[in-house]
């Protein structure tokens, strides 16, 4: 299906419930209307879009080319870029308030961009609310799911009452902490399997307000870092001015964490001390410090993710990942672009068969678990990365090396984080396999010194990839040992 307008055949199709209407239930609900089915989607909050956002909530995220192919598909490119910043590379921040930039890649047109959540959501929701064949409730809160008989019951807040909703497929978007799969796991005889890492780490958003001009306070084109080897700063721009900052510190270890950054004594004393550059963007550091909730970080990995072949799980609900590489909504998204795909490859049979729909989730399951876990693997690898290697001169060495192969060498190379963030069409777990053997081989060849400044660009990048070439075969063959 090459455009995303209805198609002739709406109202003669499943009727389909979507549990949750975050960014993957709201692009889910939008893509499966645009195709004609009949959506009702359910949501536990109140309508963002009447409704001001919770402080402490993330309210911008980084947003790059696979999240564009999404947008791309449902045909809201246009609408969507306008709420983009764009942020051209990282920029380093050292204790003593000097500050460097590190490109995310060698090609002009290769950046990510800083986007508001609300605004993302609330262009989804716009969009799909606009189909004859959607509807929307929200301050309804699921309260369990009959998963074989596909119907689940909701509190709705205003009211008090129980409302059932049924359908002939149900979708579970509802986010980490989803009910639908918990529901999935304790029916033993779905053998489901699941767990939760969390991380040492907890965060807690603080704001970096706009001039009284609505100006940027400082540099708007980049993300910034305030690496500290355990703990991190960053700050991501927002349209009117602001920067969102975020503190990622260890929950109750180490010299300084959230336990014991107990008084504003104690966090002003740590700011100056660690962010000093920072603390002077920031005027109600300690009022927002204590009035903001703390968030904590964990992967979720779970299999498998649908249920009698008329339900299935996406998005967190299925692989909640940490946010450090950006990818966390964006993998959300591209769950939506790969189902899409095999519902096209099979809709012609559901018409005539309901049981299809077993067949289009067992493939889509199949294709994405290995890519969901390979995104999670990469984002725990990136918390390591900012926080502590984004700093040293041999990692620094590197990008500056990756960033000339990207520039000079445009179809040779493509650096690990480029294969995730710039190369759509490349999925997760290739990007990681091939990204991975590539900084090992930077990294040891600089290490041995075999870089030499007497080499060309060129003598240079044959070397790398012929290394690479060889971690590859070796990776290869103690994997099939």
């Amino acid at each position: 299906m090459s455009d995303n307008k209805i198609p002739a055949s709406v109202g003669n199709k499943e009727n389909i419930l979507i549990i949750g209407a975050g960014l993957c239930g709201s692009l889910l609900a939008l893509r499966l209307g645009q195709r004609g089915y009949q959506v009702k989607l359910v949501e536990k909050r109140p309508d963002l879009r009447k409704v001001a956002q919770d402080a402490g909530r993330s309210i911008n995220l980084a947003f790059s080319d696979r999240g564009m192919k999404a947008m791309r598909m449902v045909g809201l490119q246009k609408e969507v870029k306008k709420l983009c910043l764009p942020m051209l590379g990282r920029m380093i921040h050292d204790t003593k308030g000097n500050k460097f930039m590190s490109l995310y890649s060698g090609r002009e047109d290769k950046y990510i961009n800083s986007i508001s959540r609300p605004g993302l959501n609330m262009i989804l929701l716009d969009a799909a609310e606009e189909l004859p064949n959607v509807t929307m409730f929200f301050n309804q809160s699921c309260q369990s799911v009959d998963l074989e008989n596909t119907t689940a019951i909701f509190k709705d807040y205003n009211t008090k009452k129980e409302i059932t909703h049924s359908a002939a497929i149900i979708f579970g978007t509802d986010g980490a902490g989803s009910v639908m799969r918990n529901n999935m796991f304790i029916n033993k005889s779905l053998r489901l399997s699941f767990s939760i890492d969390w991380l040492s780490h907890s965060y807690k958003e603080l704001t970096i307000p706009a001039t009284e001009n609505g100006e940027f306070k400082t540099d708007n084109n980049a993300l910034h870092i305030w690496p500290r080897g355990e703990n991190m700063l960053i700050a991501l721009p927002n349209i009117d001015g602001s920067f969102t900052v975020t503190l990622f510190l260890a929950h109750e270890t180490g010299a300084d964490n959230f336990e014991n950054l107990n008084t504003p004594k104690k966090v002003s004393e740590y700011f100056e001390r660690e962010f000093p550059d920072a603390v002077a963007l920031m005027p109600n550091l300690t009022e927002e410090f204590f009035e903001n909730p703390t968030g904590h970080l964990g992967t979720v990995k779970c299999y498998p993710w649908n249920a009698y072949g008329n339900t299935l799980i996406m998005g967190d609900a299925a692989h909640a990942i940490v946010p450090f590489y950006g990818q966390g909504m964006i993998a959300s998204f591209e769950d939506v672009v790969v189902l899409d795909k095999y519902i096209e490859k099979h809709e012609g049979d559901l018409q005539n068969e309901q049981t299809s729909w077993k067949t289009i989730f067992s493939e889509y399951q199949k294709e994405r678990k290995k890519d969901t876990d390979a995104i999670a693997d990469l984002a725990i690898d990136n918390f390591y990365e900012m926080k502590e290697h984004t700093a040293n001169p041999i990692f620094q060495e590197k990008r500056k090396l990756e960033i000339a192969f990207e520039d000079n060498f445009p179809e040779k190379y493509n650096s690990k984080y480029s294969l995730v963030t710039f190369n759509a069409d490349i999925p997760y777990s290739e990007a990681m396999k091939k990204g991975r053997a590539q900084d090992k081989a930077i990294l040891n060849l600089l290490d041995y010194g075999k870089l030499t400044e007497a080499m060309s660009l060129e003598e240079k990048l044959t070397l790398v990839l012929k290394e690479t070439k060889e971690i590859l075969h070796d990776d290869d063959v103690a994997k099939n040992l």
